[in-house]
């Protein structure tokens, strides 16, 4: 890559952050859109059961998801040797038509087809953004790389989510997304002028890529990913019921609460792009534990004003760090599958995105209340936890192996002259 001035250097790490501001505003707008969607595409379910409309209207949650999780390893594993600012410049136009056509689509259903499409090029957005950030941001800095180009996902919850929530609210979620697709083209024009050229690895074939899943350590850490933000989608999904039913605010409230959640998850954000630098695995525990005692401090508060507010900052800033962790975890172990490596735990977190907003819509449908979506978030902790554990175990060095690497280390010191 080409040396820039650090005043470039900080240029084009902004523009590819803007593209992250983007997806955070498309992929988690939704939320608060929820009952907006559901009176306008569900009509008649709507008028006869609220709850099990707002419900179904999650599937739009759930589909930009499914896009992510297949768009992430394919695009990923076939575009890693094409030069990179080329790259990241064909998936902002990519994104910038997928947001218009959700805007545009007439019924649910060609809605939900939108959203899938739309999701495609987020993880390989994301990959390939990461990529390119740690080479601008040099050797020994690629978590805070990772979570450079996050960040503007996290900002977006504080900034573009509300506002774009706002708009929907009064002038229609088909507006709201017409909105988003402005910050993508915007995005293409910023990464077009600010990026430099590099190329990608040349060496890289869809073979090499698609080797990473051979290792059993990736998939693990694939399943800590999916499940723990699994936990998260399962309240994020439900933030503006879960507001206005459960805590007794009204709906001009939620961007409030949607801002607080997006601050909780830009300071966590920062904090665990620095905990993955002195060691992934150790903050990947570390996180989980405070990520579960946050969902319960949510269940247990959400209540009140306060504690709600409380709950959703900690639920957010623990989430969020465990992202930085899980990635760089994965470009540990991927090997030379680099790009894949980096694009597939978004794939991971948006399965958990799918599988939140699933479990948590489930759960209101039966009638266990907004609130339930919560312990859903805090029993997934459980197996995320137990992937970490298998993650860490079968990479570890093996107790045989490792006393005898340290009696050949007191062999050595024993051989030295003057021992």
């Amino acid at each position: 890559m080409t040396t820039l001035s650090p005043a470039r250097t900080r240029l084009a790490l902004l523009a590819l952050a803007l593209g992250g501001f983007g997806i955070g505003t498309t992929e988690f707008v939704a939320m608060g859109l929820l009952p907006d969607i559901a009176r306008d595409l569900l009509p008649s379910l709507y008028a006869q059961d609220p709850d099990a409309a707002i419900a179904k209207a999650g599937i739009v949650i759930s589909a930009y998801a499914i896009g992510v999780v297949i768009g992430a390893p394919t695009i990923a594993a076939v575009a890693a040797r094409f030069p990179r600012k080329a790259l990241l410049t064909v998936l902002a136009v990519a994104f910038t038509v997928g947001t218009v056509a959700s805007a545009l689509a007439p019924t649910f259903e060609t809605v939900v087809a939108a959203r899938v499409l739309a999701g495609l090029p987020h993880g390989a957005y994301f990959g390939v953004a990461a990529l390119a950030a740690a080479d601008l941001m040099g050797p020994g800095k690629r978590g805070r790389a990772v979570a450079f180009v996050l960040s503007g996902l996290t900002i977006a919850n504080v900034i573009g989510v509300p506002v774009i929530t706002w708009v929907g609210q009064q002038s229609g979620w088909r507006v709201a997304y017409l909105g988003v697709a402005a910050i993508f083209a915007l995005t293409t024009l910023a990464i077009a002028l600010l990026v430099p050229r590099a190329p990608g690895d040349p060496h890289a074939t869809v073979r090499r890529e698609l080797s990473a899943f051979a290792r059993p350590a990736v998939w693990f850490a694939l399943a800590t990913g999916a499940l723990g933000f699994g936990g998260f989608f399962a309240v994020y999904s439900y933030v503006s019921p879960l507001a206005t039913e459960v805590t007794g605010t009204s709906e001009a409230f939620v961007p409030l609460a949607l801002i607080v959640l997006g601050l909780g998850m830009t300071v966590g954000n920062l904090v665990g792009g620095r905990m993955a630098d002195d060691g992934a695995m150790r903050a990947v525990f570390r996180l989980f534990g405070a990520f579960a005692g946050s969902m319960l401090i949510l269940a247990l508060a959400s209540g009140t004003v306060p504690g709600l507010l409380l709950g959703l900052f900690l639920v957010g800033a623990t989430a969020s760090a465990i992202s930085p962790a899980i990635q760089t975890r994965l470009m540990d172990v991927a090997g030379d599958s680099q790009t894949i490596a980096a694009a597939v735990n978004h794939s991971a977190l948006n399965l958990g995105n799918s599988l939140g907003a699933f479990l948590g819509g489930a759960v209101i449908a039966a009638g266990w209340g907004y609130l339930a979506p919560t312990w859903v978030g805090l029993a997934l902790c459980v197996p995320g936890v137990l992937a970490a554990v298998a993650g860490w175990a079968v990479t570890r060095v093996p107790a045989d192996d490792a006393v005898a690497s340290l009696a050949a280390d007191d062999d050595r010191v024993a051989a030295r002259p003057g021992s």
